[in-house]
């Protein structure tokens, strides 16, 4: 894995459709197999937290009162990220508001996601389950602080990808992991994945 960009939000809710919007972003930097740089901000949009959220989190209304405007968050982040591929658990979450947030700033996203909750229930599939807590925990990954938590679940989920990258290696004989082969993985059947790893090793030539 040549380079990729590990992103967690912790937000006000589950959608920016319906007025959610980003408490807290981290980034974790990932280059030739470890990590490289971190970006972490907690940020205003001017929203109270929920009570439920508060409790999950531990992000309080008093933090968000104290935190950068989302506005300048959002800026510093996009000059962070670059050009970097992305990755998240549960991708689909986060692209959701990286892309909502972008848009209030007038940017766009322009790199694909790769999600490594899809990637683990083709790699690891007797997994118990495949939240991002139950396979740090069977796989034996570090501990890195605080659940629901931006920057420990952006540093939980880069241990993930690592992992999962240098399982793959050794299993199928790769000489690298780049981004394009985790995002055909991500959405290939389990019955197929072995076949599939197969080719694009040799279409890629890996």
């Amino acid at each position: 894995m040549d380079r990729l960009a590990v992103i967690d939000f912790e937000t006000t809710g589950l959608s920016p459709g319906m007025g959610d919007r980003a408490t807290e972003v981290a980034v974790v930097l990932l280059e030739e197999g470890r990590i490289v740089d971190r970006y972490q901000s907690l940020m205003n949009a001017g929203m109270a937290i929920p009570a439920y959220i508060a409790a999950l989190t531990g992000i309080s209304d008093a933090m968000i009162r104290k935190a950068p405007p989302v506005t300048e968050v959002m800026k510093e982040l996009a000059e962070f990220l670059g050009d970097f591929p992305l990755a998240a658990h549960n991708a689909s979450f986060d692209r959701m508001f990286l892309d909502a947030e972008l848009q209030r700033i007038s940017r766009k996203r322009n790199q694909e996601f790769v999600c490594s909750m899809l990637l683990a229930r083709r790699i690891y599939p007797l997994a118990p389950n495949h939240k991002l807590a139950t396979l740090a925990e069977h796989l034996g990954l570090p501990s890195t602080g605080r659940h629901h938590r931006a920057l420990a679940d952006a540093e939980m989920t880069a241990h993930l990808m690592l992992k999962m990258a240098a399982d793959l290696k050794q299993k199928y004989s790769l000489l690298s992991v780049p981004h394009e082969i985790l995002r055909i993985l991500q959405i290939t059947p389990k019955a197929q994945i072995n076949s599939c790893a197969e080719n694009a090793k040799r279409r890629l030539g890996l």
